[in-house]
C-alpha cells in the first residue's frame, strides 16, 4: 500500500536543492580571483570540507529551515494574534537591519528576513569548516564571507525591503523619485553620502581653534594656535597627526576638539597639517615624510618657542611616523623631546586586524611595481578600503536609506570628516606596507635604515603615555600594548572604551565612556587588563595631569605666533586641510 504524501516534502526538496547550489555557490565565490579585497593578496587556498562535516551541517541547515517553514505556515493559519511562533532565527547582537516593526508584522517579509539570517548563519559556518593553510587564511575567507552576505541582504533591495514598500505608498511614490535623485548626486560625487555636506564646512565650523600656519614646505603645513590661559607650559606640544586622514578629527567643532582641549590646559600647541598629496608630490617616499614631516616640524616649533625640549604626541599613522622620526634622532644622538604620546598607534604590526589580512607578498610585489615607483594611492580607494571594513554601517546602511528609501542623511560632523579623503604618495604608501604591514621589521632594532640611519625604538627613552582602544578594528588595543615593550623609556598604557575614533574623541566635558589604568605593564594585555582600574569619563583628564609633569614649569602664554623669522603666513587652519582628494 503507497504511503500518502506528505504536504511539506516538496518544500523540503527545494531547501535540500537551495542549501547544495548556496554552498556550490559559495565557495565557487570565496575561491575566485574576483573575491578580492581592494588591497590585492594572493587567491586563498581553500580544500574540500570533510563529506561528514558538510553532511551534518547540511542535514542542520534543512531540518531548521524545515522548522521556519511550518512556523511561518502556522502563523498564516492561525493569523496575527497566533501565539509567539515555536522556532525563530534572530539577528546576531548589534544587527539592527531588521529592528523595524514592518519586518514582522508581514509574514512574507518575516520569512524573507528569518531566512536571510539562516542562510547566512550556515554560509559563516560552511567557512568554519573550509579547510585552509593557514590562520591567516581562515580569517580572509571570514571577511569575503561577511562581505558577500551583507551585499545580498534583504534591506539593500527594493522588492524584499518592507521599509521601502511601505514608505513609498505613504508617500505617493515621491520617496523612490528622491532616492533616485540621490543616487544621481552621488553618482556625480564619487562616493556615497554620509551626512549632509552642506551642514559643514573646514574653518567655518569644523577645524576653528584659533591659530596660524608658521610654516609650510611641500609635505606639512605647521599651525600655531592661540593660547586660551593667560600662563603656559615651557615646553610646547607638537601634535602629529595622521596623514591617511585630514587633521581636523582632532579639531572638529569647539565642544569635541582635542586641540582646543590642549590649549585650553595651558599649552602652546602645534600641530602639522599633512598636504593632501597630488601627482607632483607622488614620488615622495617615508624618508620624505619623515624628514618634511615631524624632523622638520620639531626643528621650526624649538626656533619658534626658543626651547630645548618638546613635547610631542602622534595619533593612528602619525603615531608611527613620529616614533620613527624619534629614533632617527637618537640614532642622530639628538634629544628635544621630553615626553611622547601615543594615540592608537601601531609599532608592533605582529597582529593588524582585518587590514592586514589582505596585505602579502603579492599584493605587496603589485603596489612596488606600480605606484611604489611613483603615483598616488587615492584617497577614494583608501576609503573605499576602511568603509569595507564596516560595511553594513557605512556603505549598505547609506544604500537602503539614500537610495530605496529617499532620505537626506543627518548632518554628522565625524562622517563628514570620514568622507573627506586624502591622497598618499604611491612610493610612501608601498614602503609602509611592505616594511610595516608585511615585514613587522620596525620592532626589530637596526633592521630597518630611515634618512641614513638604522633605527632601534628602544633608544626612544623619553616617558610615553599609550592610548589605545577596546573596540578598535583598525590598532587592536593587544598589538597597540606591545609598544611597552619596544619603547626605552618608562611607558603609561591605559585603554580607552571604544573604537579607532570615538574612543580618542571622547570630550573630558561630557564625561562619556571610561578607561582603564594600570601602572604595571609586566605581564601580557589580557593580565594587564586583568589588573586594571576602570575610571569612569574621558581619558584626556588623565593625559592633562600626566603632560603637566612634563612641563618643565610656566611662563607667560606667548600671544605672538610665528616669530624668529617664522612669519604668519595664513590663518588656521590653512590651505592644505581644505585641499580635496
Amino acid at each position: 500500500m503507497s504511503q500518502p504524501n506528505n504536504p511539506f516534502d516538496p518544500a523540503m526538496q527545494q531547501f535540500a536543492q537551495l542549501g547544495q547550489a548556496m554552498t556550490q555557490q559559495f565557495f565557487a565565490f570565496l575561491g575566485s580571483q574576483q573575491a578580492q579585497h581592494p588591497l590585492g593578496g594572493a587567491p586563498i587556498k581553500m580544500g574540500t570540507p570533510e563529506p561528514a562535516k558538510l553532511t551534518a551541517l547540511q542535514q542542520e541547515f534543512l531540518q531548521q529551515q524545515s522548522m521556519l517553514w511550518q512556523s511561518m505556515l502556522a502563523r498564516g493559519n492561525a493569523g496575527e494574534a497566533s501565539a509567539p511562533p515555536a522556532f525563530e532565527v534572530q539577528p546576531e547582537a548589534g544587527d539592527r537591519r531588521f529592528s523595524a516593526p514592518e519586518w514582522k508584522q508581514s509574514p512574507v517579509f518575516d520569512y524573507i528576513r528569518q531566512s536571510y539570517l539562516l542562510n547566512a548563519r550556515y554560509l559563516k559556518e560552511l567557512v568554519e569548516i573550509a579547510p585552509v593553510e593557514d590562520e591567516k587564511s581562515k580569517n580572509r575567507l571570514r571577511f569575503l564571507a561577511r562581505q558577500y552576505l551583507d551585499a545580498v541582504a534583504p534591506t539593500n533591495f527594493a522588492a524584499t525591503n518592507p521599509e521601502f514598500i511601505k514608505l513609498a505608498v505613504e508617500t505617493k511614490g515621491q520617496s523612490i523619485t528622491d532616492g533616485i535623485n540621490n543616487l544621481i548626486k552621488d553618482f556625480e560625487k564619487g562616493r556615497i553620502s554620509m551626512t549632509d555636506d552642506t551642514a559643514f564646512e573646514v574653518g567655518r565650523n569644523l577645524a576653528t581653534t584659533e591659530g596660524a600656519v608658521v610654516f609650510e614646505n611641500e609635505m606639512i603645513q605647521l599651525v600655531q594656535y592661540s593660547p586660551l590661559t593667560e600662563t603656559v607650559a615651557k615646553r610646547p606640544l607638537l601634535i602629529v597627526p595622521p596623514c591617511i586622514n585630514k587633521f581636523y578629527i582632532l579639531d572638529l567643532q569647539a565642544e569635541n576638539s582635542f586641540v582646543r582641549y590642549a590649549v585650553e590646559q595651558g599649552n602652546t600647541v602645534f600641530l602639522v597639517s599633512w598636504r593632501n598629496v597630488k601627482a607632483e608630490q607622488g614620488k615622495l617616499g617615508w624618508n620624505d615624510y619623515l624628514e618634511q614631516g615631524p624632523l622638520t616640524a620639531l626643528r621650526v616649533v624649538r626656533e619658534i618657542t626658543g626651547e630645548e625640549k618638546v613635547n610631542a604626541l602622534g595619533f593612528c599613522v602619525g603615531g608611527t611616523i613620529l616614533s620613527s622620526a624619534l629614533a632617527v634622532l637618537a640614532a642622530r644622538g639628538e634629544d628635544c623631546v621630553a615626553s611622547l604620546t601615543l594615540l592608537t598607534t601601531l609599532l608592533d604590526f605582529s597582529d593588524t586586524g582585518e587590514i592586514g589580512l589582505f596585505i602579502d607578498e603579492q599584493s605587496c610585489a603589485t603596489r612596488d611595481a606600480t605606484i611604489g615607483k611613483g603615483g598616488l594611492l587615492t584617497g577614494r580607494e583608501l576609503a573605499g578600503t576602511f568603509s569595507a571594513l564596516r560595511a553594513n554601517d557605512l556603505i549598505w546602511n547609506y544604500v537602503s536609506g539614500n537610495y530605496l528609501k529617499g532620505q537626506k542623511p543627518q548632518a554628522f560632523d565625524l562622517l563628514y570628516w570620514n568622507s573627506d579623503s586624502t591622497n598618499l604618495s604611491g612610493p610612501f604608501a608601498a614602503w609602509y606596507m611592505r616594511n610595516l604591514y608585511l615585514n613587522n621589521s620596525l620592532r626589530i632594532p637596526g633592521k630597518l635604515e630611515m634618512c641614513g640611519v638604522k633605527v632601534d625604538l628602544g633608544q626612544v627613552k623619553m616617558p610615553a603615555y599609550l592610548l589605545a582602544t577596546r573596540e578598535d578594528h583598525i590598532v587592536p588595543w593587544q598589538t597597540a600594548y606591545q609598544s611597552t615593550r619596544l619603547l626605552g623609556g618608562p611607558t603609561k598604557f591605559v585603554l580607552g572604551a571604544s573604537g579607532h575614533i570615538a574612543g580618542v574623541v571622547n570630550p573630558a566635558s561630557k564625561n562619556k565612556r571610561s578607561f582603564w589604568t594600570n601602572d604595571d605593564t609586566s605581564a601580557d594585555a589580557e593580565g594587564w587588563l586583568t589588573t586594571a582600574e576602570k575610571r569612569k569619563g574621558s581619558w584626556w583628564s588623565d593625559w592633562a595631569a600626566w603632560l603637566k609633569q612634563h612641563a618643565d614649569g610656566d611662563l607667560a602664554a606667548r600671544t605672538k605666533l610665528g616669530g624668529k623669522g617664522y612669519k604668519q603666513i595664513e590663518p588656521a587652519p590653512g590651505r592644505y586641510v581644505k585641499e580635496k582628494a
